[in-house]
């Protein structure tokens, strides 16, 4: 390359993908290439889209900046069950560490349920970095893993054994009827769609 001059890489982010651009110039012709990064954010962008094809029915994915892919709600919207007419948030946000970590799952909308504290922290195996039950998050997890986990707790994933909201589980066990009454105030006054 006698003679020639190379510019700085540049960094431009497009669409969730990082593109690093080199030109080489004087003593070439003028040429550029262009090298894809498989960074987190490139990983994330094909997740993403695995993801939203395979949605379950009562779920929806809203990106408040779709440059932020790692960054997402879900939207469950239960059609049977307890929770039946509301309409759940859940914050989630995939760290610097996926697919060795699982992402942070937070829910949103104040909900009486088992295994969701009234402040929004979730219990779900697949969420934990190790469980008891051996169903634990591992680096062969995907995002639609999660999306179908979280929508199982309002339908057959109800762990009333190892509940996280204690006061919710005991009232389901001594008093089905009051139980179904409190989750129906909890949906009407938060989570009315």
């Amino acid at each position: 390359m006698t003679g020639g001059e190379q510019v700085p890489f540049s960094r431009v982010a497009t669409s969730g993908i990082e593109i690093l651009q080199c030109v080489v110039i004087r003593g070439f012709a003028a040429q550029a290439v262009v090298i894809q990064v498989q960074t987190l954010r490139f990983s994330i962008f094909f997740k993403v889209q695995e993801m939203e094809q395979t949605l379950p029915s009562t779920c929806q994915i809203v990106f408040d900046d779709p440059n932020r892919l790692h960054e997402f709600t879900l939207v469950v919207v239960p059609d049977e069950g307890y929770w039946v007419g509301g309409r759940f948030h859940f914050g989630i946000y995939v760290t610097e560490d996926y697919n060795m970590a699982p992402p942070q799952v937070k829910c949103q909308t104040k909900l009486w349920h088992p295994n969701i504290s009234e402040d929004g922290d979730v219990c779900l195996s697949l969420l934990r970095q190790s469980s008891i039950d051996g169903l634990g998050w591992a680096p062969t997890r995907k995002l639609k893993d999660v999306v179908w986990g979280v929508n199982s707790l309002f339908t057959d994933l109800l762990n009333f054994d190892d509940p996280l909201n204690r006061e919710a589980a005991e009232l389901f066990l001594v008093d089905k009827e009051s139980f179904r009454h409190k989750v129906k105030e909890y949906v009407t006054q938060y989570a009315k769609r």
